[in-house]
């Protein structure tokens, strides 16, 4: 990912807000993903194809990921036995790992797939029970997410609200392994993008950062949830000003105390800004 100048004058990388799914299968859709403007295309080559279709998958993301593409790939795998045909190609920039429970998995794929990042995805309540001891199995490890629609199944859970508690299990967890806030699990309908909207807002409220899709016309959504608001903005040039003028815990005119975590904050806040200026 390219860096650029944010507003409060740092260099920083882009931080990604949104991560587009394509199935391996179709090598016209995920060329067409790679041009949607996503953030990071993902390469499905495990629910998104047909069991007879996995091996075809196999060899037509491997023609694809010969090259490098200005837009980062990620594989989502489907067997562990993939890896040895992906890891060394230079267009891959990163492994998605269905159905991980346990540290033990990432050690085995980290094995398999040396220096590349890893993004486990945890899909059933046993992973859920291990996520900081997945988030920190490896250095390899690069963030961390929460596949829902396994994770339904696996609880019987048929509210949304049921899967906040996991949720925010995995928000704490990825906190406290020092990995960025994971991005949502994607939104199945898409054709209704106000409910995308919504979840994406309440996911923000909750800690998130950015949302996986499996359509282009919810990147935009997505990325407007993501986004902050003008006067979120205005708050952490506030917030940025006075750390530089004041070392310690200060207090704004406002009244507002501020130390370190929250000028920490107001910086992320900035980075994210940069993305439309």
């Amino acid at each position: 990912m390219s860096a650029m100048t944010d507003v409060d004058g740092l260099s920083r990388v882009r931080t990604p807000l949104t991560w587009l799914y394509a199935p391996g299968d179709r090598p016209e859709i995920v060329r067409k993903a790679l041009a949607s403007g996503a953030d990071v295309v993902i390469v499905d080559l495990e629910d998104a194809v047909a069991p007879h279709r996995k091996a075809y998958a196999l060899d037509a993301t491997a023609d694809l990921l010969a090259d490098p593409h200005p837009v980062p790939v990620h594989v989502r795998v489907h067997s562990p036995h993939d890896i040895p045909t992906l890891a060394p190609l230079p267009g891959l920039c990163g492994l998605r790992v269905p159905k991980v429970t346990h540290a033990t998995d990432i050690h085995r794929i980290a094995a398999l797939a040396p220096g590349l990042p890893l993004f486990p995805l945890l899909e059933n309540a046993l992973a859920v029970e291990h996520a900081y001891a997945i988030a920190t199995a490896h250095p390899a490890v690069r963030g961390i997410a929460l596949g829902e629609a396994d994770l339904r199944a696996d609880l019987g859970v048929r509210e949304d609200g049921a899967l906040d508690w996991p949720r925010g299990r995995v928000v704490v967890a990825a906190r406290a392994a020092g990995l960025p806030p994971p991005a949502q699990s994607v939104h199945p309908d898409i054709g209704d993008l106000d409910a995308l909207a919504a979840g994406c807002a309440r996911g923000r409220a909750m800690g998130f950062l950015g949302r996986a899709a499996i359509h282009p016309r919810q990147l935009p959504v997505i990325e407007r949830a993501y986004l902050p608001t003008p006067e979120e903005i205005d708050a952490a040039r506030e917030v940025v000003a006075a750390a530089g003028t004041e070392r310690g815990a200060l207090a704004l005119p406002d009244g507002r105390f501020v130390d370190a975590a929250v000028v920490e904050g107001a910086h992320r806040v900035l980075a994210l800004a940069a993305r439309t200026a």
